[in-house]
């Protein structure tokens, strides 16, 4: 779908060292590795144990996973809003993005010099937002004094932009994100039009020691505090340790998690993560040739979600037929699915599940 997450963050807290993990990460995908798309944009596939299972069931030719882009956008300064640094880009390469990782230093190191002269987690997140949220003021303050004469003519449509304006404007003015706003279904096109960059969902990326991967040390929970009530998550992760496990193969990555006490690696639970963030769910296609993970937005009819598998099978459209997993896991075949009635005959109205197994049929 080309779903994008950006990577952010000051300089020298972490964020190229997760992403350069994240570019020798292969997890779940020995045939579909990680690619650079730019030097800075990289496809990385999304560890779903279900491929698996299927892949044991069904022994095609290939597996094809899910995958979900990230970014490594420039490291942002001060003034950034105002063009300062390499501002602009960042700004312009953020408005791009889908949602934002946000990497915060969370350890002490006296051999990586900090930008601001010491560790202060809140204070960096600060930064950040601050930068982003005047961009934001300027962007509103702009559309305001576009629609304000409008709505004093009595145009409705104009009127109720200026009270949503309004609101907004208030709360970053305030120092709030724009996603700290409620809104309304029929207020989301409005909204969605002003591609607002603090709007965008974020996960906060604690990069923390070793020492702290198991208990909060002092600055993660100085961040997890600074973020209540912001509608974000906070995923805890060493991202020096993440870059040795991803050099490592499957049989070695489980051994060096072991030792640490961890069952997954913190690379993992980002990208899952950040795939659920962007409200994403995965049907599948199984048969001989292939196993595939297809990725839709939560919510999707059928006909939807068959038009990403190609245009033709959304525009024929004319039913789907669906295997639930645990289905498929206990009866073994698709024809033993279908002999014990587990195959359900779905039209243009079935909202897909995630896991759903689907099989089209479509008029060319």
């Amino acid at each position: 779908m080309g779903l994008q997450c950006g990577i952010v963050g000051l300089p020298n807290v972490g964020k190229s060292t997760l992403f350069n993990a994240l570019s020798k990460n292969q997890a779940e995908a020995a045939n579909f590795p990680f690619c650079t798309i730019e030097p800075n944009v990289g496809v990385v596939t999304v560890p779903d144990g279900r491929l698996k299972v299927l892949e044991t069931l069904v022994s095609p030719e290939k597996v094809i996973p899910a995958v979900i882009e990230f970014v490594d956008i420039a490291g942002l300064v001060k003034g950034a809003s105002k063009g300062e640094g390499l501002g602009n880009k960042f700004l312009a390469n953020i408005r791009e993005t889908d949602a934002i990782i946000h990497v915060v230093r969370c350890f002490d190191d006296e051999n990586i010099v900090h930008v601001e002269g010491k560790v202060d987690p809140v204070g960096d997140k600060e930064v950040i937002d601050y930068e982003l949220q005047l961009k934001d003021l300027d962007s509103i303050d702009k559309r305001i004094q576009r629609q304000e004469k409008v709505a004093k003519s009595g145009d409705a449509k104009a009127k109720k932009e200026m009270e949503i304006l309004l609101r907004y404007k208030k709360t970053l003015e305030s120092g709030q994100n724009a996603r700290s706003v409620e809104y309304t279904k029929e207020e989301y096109p409005i909204i969605k039009s002003w591609q607002l960059l603090t709007i965008k969902p974020v996960i906060y990326v604690a990069n923390v020691d070793e020492n702290s991967l198991h208990e909060d040390n002092e600055y993660v929970s100085k961040l997890r505090e600074s973020i209540q009530g912001e509608n974000a998550q906070i995923i805890k992760l060493c991202a020096a340790l993440e870059s040795q496990i991803a050099e490592l193969d499957d049989e070695e990555q489980s051994m060096f998690l072991e030792e640490y006490g961890l069952t997954e690696s913190g690379l993992s639970k980002l990208i899952r993560a950040s795939y659920a963030l962007l409200d994403l769910i995965t049907y599948f296609t199984a048969g001989k040739q292939e196993v595939r993970a297809w990725t839709i937005k939560n919510g999707w009819k059928a006909p939807a979600a068959a038009g990403v598998i190609h245009t033709d099978f959304e525009r024929g459209f004319i039913k789907a037929e669906v295997i639930k997993l645990d289905d498929y896991q206990q009866y073994k075949t698709e024809a033993a699915c279908r002999e014990a009635g587990k195959i359900s005959i779905e039209g243009k109205e079935y909202i897909v599940k995630d896991g759903d197994i689907m099989h089209f049929r479509f008029n060319v």
